[in-house]
């Protein structure tokens, strides 16, 4: 049995139809509803309210937001569409309708032309009966008029109120009212931009005779400003767009209507706009350096991309190589130079949660020293001389990644003070820059001086040293892995036939014996430069090996003959000769090493390299102190 209420809804003599405007959907409509608009019950509740409106959907909006507001509303030209597409002009009543704490609104629809028809029949008869009912007649349609001009003032939702030639306020709209907090009250008669016009946003005074509004009934002219503030009553500032337009009494200007709106989520809006398109920007210009860096990285000729070698020294590196990559430690790779250090670092990188991101490579020899803070940390634009943009820093690039510090003991004692903080810390300043950045940066260092001799001459930090040291590798010498010579010299010349698009070489057994009974002072970058030589050298595939003879290693020393030519030394001869000559040197300079007075003055040879010899021949300089 439907309820009384129900029956009472279903034979309304109006078309009823109830709406709920925060799911946009039709709970409900009457018989009447179903025949002005061709729409079955059921179908009826299938709908949005908006598809009865189609294009006059902002209307609907505005009378809606009106009956919520004000209780009930009438709206009086709006057009609502028949199930076949056909618009009727109509008429609503609307009332706002609460039930268990849901609102509804329940509209009223009538036809617009058959309530004029029936009114210019009431009309009529009206006259017929009496003259003076005719004017009543009109007077009610001048009210009627007024009265829909005051309803559409009401429910608009942008802010609207109105000033005379003098700046006093005539008429102020609700929605005005919510947005500036006064009343209407408090406005009228009163100069408004006194009240909410006074000031710019960043608090400066702001002169009526430069105020816009007050412009368009002196000139005439529309003036519309898109960014702006109006002063809320309680001093709060409120971001606006506003048009100002002329009011015209018979060509004279009597004053002008403002009509404004809050832009204050605009505003905000385009605030994280500007933000996010500049985190764009800097990731852009990141990922451009990056990319330069790269491609940078690509055209430098690396010595080889794989660990190529079977020999216990190798294997021993790849199972330090494979303790150490899945961890955040630092990695110290000490050794000669051309035996493959990066090859280690880039192993390690590779074979780490970090091989996502770049391994970003300093060479640390080759940075002059007043640019070292730059290429580390980078800089921005007027931080000095030449500095005519912004860059970005070796740490800031490898963020999330691997920064490999190639020659690490060439770094400036002053400046390693820098790195230690950026280690521990994780945080740096760009050069001429206030603003701490925050890396996740994970660092190998290589270097082929004993670091510890420098930190004992006070030419290396000894927490930077620890500091770097958490893991140490050793990379060894290709004089101490003669095993892997045939292994590296059959990858090398593989390589070089495609390089220099030559036929395939292979090598001879005299030509494994050649290299492996060279000493190889320049390790593994001298092996490739050998190789590759050969290759270019080659004559119907057999290469021409050219290694300095005064260096092999000859297997038999040739004592002197009678002629009194001096006998040629064997490699372990001519190294136990060395030593005793550092030894002699180290003793004569009491175990000094460096300045005028040290053993490397003496012998004629940097005091890194004689440092760098004094470890690998064992020699203690304590003994001799």
């Amino acid at each position: 049995m439907q309820s009384l209420l129900e029956l009472s809804f279903e034979h309304q003599a109006e078309a009823c139809v109830l709406i709920d405007p925060y799911e946009n959907s039709v709970v409900l409509a009457n018989r009447v509803a179903s025949e002005l608009l061709g729409y079955g019950r059921k179908e009826f509740q299938q709908l949005s309210a908006s598809d009865l409106f189609l294009d006059q959907l902002p209307v609907m909006v505005v009378f809606t937001e009106a009956v919520l507001t004000n209780g009930s509303d009438w709206c009086s030209d709006i057009v609502c569409y028949h199930r076949h597409g056909d618009p009727i002009s109509v008429e609503m009543n609307g009332r706002r309708l609460v039930d268990e704490e849901r609102v509804y609104v329940v509209v009223s629809i009538a036809d617009r032309e058959a309530l004029l028809t029936q009114r210019e029949k009431a009309e009529a008869l009206q006259l017929h009966r009496a003259g003076i009912r005719r004017w009543k007649t009109i007077e009610n349609i001048f009210q009627e008029i007024e009265r829909e001009n005051a309803l559409i003032l009401s429910a608009a939702g942008e802010g609207i109120y109105g000033v005379n030639a003098d700046g006093k306020t005539t008429f102020i709209n609700p929605a005005a009212e919510r947005m500036l907090g006064y009343k209407a009250d408090d406005l009228f008669g009163k100069d408004i931009h006194s009240a909410i016009h006074h000031s710019h946003s960043d608090g400066s005074p702001y002169a009526s005779k430069t105020c816009p509004i007050y412009a368009a009934f002196a000139d005439g002219e529309v003036h519309f400003v898109d960014d702006e503030v109006f002063w809320r009553k309680d001093g709060r500032p409120l971001a606006v767009e506003y048009t100002s337009t002329p009011i015209d009494d018979n060509g004279e200007l009597v004053g002008a209507v403002v009509i404004f709106r809050d832009i204050s989520d605009r505003k905000e809006a385009e605030a994280k706009l500007r933000s996010a398109l500049a985190e764009v920007e800097a990731l852009r210009n990141r990922l451009e350096l990056e990319n330069a860096y790269l491609l940078e990285e690509i055209h430098n000729e690396h010595n080889y991309k794989e660990i190529v070698g079977g020999s216990a020294a190798i294997l021993n590196i790849v199972r330090q190589i494979e303790l150490v990559a899945p961890t955040a430690a630092n990695v110290l790779i000490s050794g000669e130079s051309g035996t493959g250090k990066e090859l280690i670092a880039r192993a390690i990188h590779e074979s780490s949660d970090r091989s996502h991101r770049p391994l970003i490579r300093v060479n640390c020899a080759s940075i002059p020293r007043e640019l070292f803070e730059s290429e580390f940390f980078g800089h921005v634009k007027g931080a000095f001389t030449g500095a005519v943009a912004d860059r970005t820093g070796r740490f800031e690039l490898a963020d999330g990644g691997t920064l490999f510090l190639d020659e690490v003991g060439e770094i400036p004692l002053e400046l390693q003070s820098k790195l230690l903080r950026v280690l521990q810390e994780q945080q740096f300043e760009r050069v001429g820059d206030n603003l701490t950045r925050c890396v996740d940066v994970r660092v190998i260092a290589a270097t082929n001086r004993d670091l510890k001799i420098e930190v004992a001459q006070q030419t290396f930090r000894e927490d930077l040293y620890f500091r770097l040291n958490v893991f140490p590798i050793e990379s060894v010498p290709l004089r101490l892995r003669i095993d892997d010579i045939p292994l590296l010299a059959t990858h090398f010349t593989r390589r070089a036939c495609e390089k220099f698009n030559k036929a395939s070489t292979e090598l001879t057994k005299a030509n494994m014996h050649a290299l492996q009974s060279y000493h190889w002072p320049g390790n593994i970058r001298e092996l490739i430069n050998v190789i590759e030589r050969a290759v270019i050298l080659s004559i119907n595939g057999r290469l021409q090996l050219d290694l300095p003879q005064s260096s092999t290693v000859v297997r038999k020393a040739k004592v002197s003959d009678h002629t009194g030519n001096p006998s040629i030394l064997s490699d372990k001869e001519c190294q136990r000769r060395a030593r005793d000559n550092i030894i002699t040197a180290l003793k004569t300079c009491n175990g000094k090493v460096f300045g005028s007075d040290g053993a490397a003055k003496l012998l004629d040879v940097k005091p890194t390299t004689l440092a760098s010899r004094i470890k690998r021949l064992k020699i203690e300089k304590s003994e001799f102190v």
